[in-house]
């Protein structure tokens, strides 16, 4: 394979997750070996590490914190468990701060145990969101609510499609609210192209992450967030689509895969960083992982991987 084009790179971020056998400072050195610019953090392994140091170390290596993941939680109906909730996102967003992110992913919570109220749970996410946000503004941290996948609805996620993430985003100032584009948990929902150029008109596109989607999925169905190129998502008319709605900024990619994780990480890193490569490049990849060009495309857009600067 040939070397890649390092202007290629250059809004790139890996998602801990994605190599999670890797600690915080080999993670770090793999990045800036592999030319890596960004990366997206985890509230744990970061606390496990220091919220300071980690922000120091990642510093150092010249690389940005692209996002912090992750808030949320909102929908517990008992006032004691909502108040906890609320004081968590608020450590959070001081975490998020501190590591020099603009951006925290919120995973909004699924039922209460015993409810079949979706709407009222949203709106408990509405609530909590109108509690947080001018918290989060004020420390230049934007709350980025990420949709997930249907298959999460009931325990870990009332907030299934772009078009509801918009919906709430949507009360409240774009600079304290928006949304998270994951092809992951989008890729499915033919409302979601209008919904992203919604959300990019309205500089709401916070985050954009990359996995892929493949079958059959694995038990408990966390662990099914494919390498890119191994599924079935059009990942590089997905960077088109997001690019088209004016988004600038970082490209996380974000794999939860236990075959992956079984690997050495910085091997798992590098063939990520090919992989993603051959995507922005408007190439697929065959079986077996070698990378077949497809018509010629225009590279992506090249901001730096910092986020919109909002402080």
């Amino acid at each position: 394979m040939s070397p890649l084009d390092p202007m290629n790179l250059s809004r790139l971020s890996i998602n801990q997750m994605t190599v999670k056998q890797l600690s915080l400072p080999e993670l770090v050195d793999a990045c800036a070996e592999s030319g890596v610019p960004g990366v997206g953090l985890w509230r744990e392994p970061v606390r496990a590490y220091g919220v300071e140091a980690a922000a120091r170390l990642v510093r150092d290596a010249g690389l940005s914190v692209t996002t912090l993941c992750r808030g949320g939680f909102f929908t517990a109906s008992e006032p004691h468990a909502r108040v906890r909730a609320l004081d968590d996102n608020r450590a959070a967003i001081d975490e998020a701060a501190a590591l020099g992110t603009d951006t925290l992913v919120l995973v909004s919570g699924g039922l209460p145990e015993g409810s079949r109220d979706l709407a009222g749970a949203r709106e408990r996410v509405a609530d909590a969101l109108a509690e947080l946000g001018p918290y989060a503004r004020a420390g230049g941290v934007r709350l980025a609510i990420e949709p997930l996948h249907p298959m999460y609805a009931s325990d870990r996620c009332v907030v299934s499609t772009l078009g509801q993430a918009l919906e709430l985003a949507e009360r409240f100032p774009a600079e304290e609210v928006g949304v998270v584009v994951d092809t992951y948990h989008v890729w499915w929902d033919d409302l979601a192209p209008a919904a992203v150029a919604r959300a990019g008109a309205g500089g709401r596109i916070h985050s954009f992450q990359l996995a892929d989607w493949i079958t059959p999925l694995p038990a408990g169905v966390l662990t099914g967030r494919g390498q890119l190129g191994d599924g079935v998502i059009d990942l590089w008319g997905w960077c088109e689509r997001v690019d088209a709605a004016g988004y600038p900024g970082p490209v996380e990619v974000e794999l939860f895969n236990e075959g992956l994780w079984g690997r050495k990480g910085v091997e798992v890193l590098r063939e990520t960083v090919e992989r993603f490569g051959a995507v922005v490049r408007g190439r697929s990849v065959a079986p077996g992982g070698s990378v077949e060009p497809l018509a010629p495309a225009p590279p992506m857009s090249t901001a730096p991987p910092s986020g919109s600067p909002v402080r």
